[in-house]
């Protein structure tokens, strides 16, 4: 009875982590990942040890972005990453998937993955990593690891309010869709995307800016 008791504890722990969680990348396979505007086979992104990684060699219509099969509305998502030197990346949400859009980013808001020690160009603070790209800068209690090694991070949006994680710490938070929101699309890198930020609901992206990145324990919950 007792082992009876023990495998069932095992088994159900397997089967649902608890609080909902699903795994977005399974470890070994991109299976639920295509291309944005594609469901060709996917050649710029490969496994490695576990990982997901962009080999930085962007895709079809010079997009490399790959994003979920499924769509998201209110959620939690939490994932580890880690970039090269000089490397830049990101992760979207509320991506609409549409033939008039050529990038995932036309629509979808982006928490940015970049090195911003090392990236070879002048950095925005809207533009280094953590960062509501182009939108909300990173607090100055962000705690960015070395090039090399895992970050965790956590991405909340409920009901448009949307909090940035970065290693346990929260980085950004802000309301979306309010007039401080709506000044910042319109008069910043936006105003030229009528649609951007504006979809309650959509896929889950990962970012192919030409340099490697490095993805693993992509999970989702919804709220």
């Amino acid at each position: 009875m007792l082992l009876l008791a023990f495998f069932f504890i095992t088994y159900t722990s397997i089967a649902d982590p608890g609080k909902g969680w699903i795994s977005l990348f399974d470890g070994k396979s991109l299976y639920g990942w295509h291309h944005f505007n594609n469901t060709k086979e996917i050649k710029n992104w490969k496994i490695e040890k576990g990982s997901l990684v962009c080999l930085g060699a962007k895709g079809p219509s010079g997009s490399g972005d790959i994003i979920t099969d499924r769509s998201f509305r209110n959620f939690e998502l939490r994932w580890e990453w880690k970039v090269d030197k000089g490397s830049n990346s990101g992760v979207f949400y509320h991506i609409v998937e549409d033939p008039k859009y050529k990038r995932a980013i036309e629509t979808s808001p982006e928490y940015q993955i970049i090195d911003d020690v090392n990236f070879p160009a002048k950095l925005e603070d809207s533009q280094k990593a953590g960062a509501d790209y182009a939108m909300y800068s990173a607090g100055k209690n962000k705690i960015l690891k070395p090039v090399g090694e895992w970050n965790t991070s956590r991405i909340i949006f409920n009901k448009g309010r949307v909090e940035h994680w970065l290693n346990g710490i929260r980085i950004v938070k802000f309301k979306a869709w309010t007039k401080t929101w709506n000044k910042l699309r319109s008069e910043g890198k936006w105003k030229e995307y009528p649609d951007y930020g504006l979809s309650p609901e959509g896929k889950i992206g990962l970012q192919d800016h030409g340099n490697k990145a490095y993805f693993k324990n992509i999970e989702i919950r919804e709220l």
